[in-house]
């Protein structure tokens, strides 16, 4: 059953596994904003978005945002999603159902292409739908100030 995944509604809630292998819920994120991110190692236009990334993440350090990506990898590329992980420098909380375009969050979401993103309010609603370098900025501005 397909959730409509559209701005203003509920984003719908899922688990899946970070890095540690420990659980971890969207809805546990619930009072602060959230930028759920679609991505994978082998996804060259993902990975060129992360030193923007990066750079929002810092910018925004301790505002009411979380940044949780969502990693595409199969099991197959687990060591190549580690390494990409750990060699780009994303301190933020990566998840991964790590059976490719399987991943129950990705199917949830209607994600057909990557990168992909979703701006979730504190109350879990979409705000905003694959923003990019300086929309997300311009977006995040406005959330937050500069």
């Amino acid at each position: 059953e397909t959730v409509a995944v559209e701005m203003g509604k509920l984003a719908p809630d899922f688990t899946a596994k970070n890095i540690n292998g420990k659980e971890v819920s969207l809805s546990s994120f619930r009072g602060q904003y959230v930028l759920l991110d679609f991505w994978a190692s082998w996804c060259a236009p993902c990975v060129a978005e992360v030193p923007h990334l990066q750079k929002l993440e810092k910018d925004l350090n301790r505002r009411d945002i979380v940044f949780v990506s969502i990693s595409l990898d199969t099991k197959r590329e687990k060591k190549a999603w580690l390494r990409a992980v750990e060699k780009d420098g994303m301190p933020w909380e990566q998840l991964s159902g790590l059976n490719g375009v399987k991943v129950d969050a990705s199917k949830l979401y209607g994600v057909t292409a990557i990168p992909s993103n979703f701006l979730l309010d504190p109350e879990g609603k979409i705000v905003g739908m694959d923003l990019r370098g300086e929309e997300l900025e311009k977006v995040l501005e406005q959330i937050f100030g500069k």
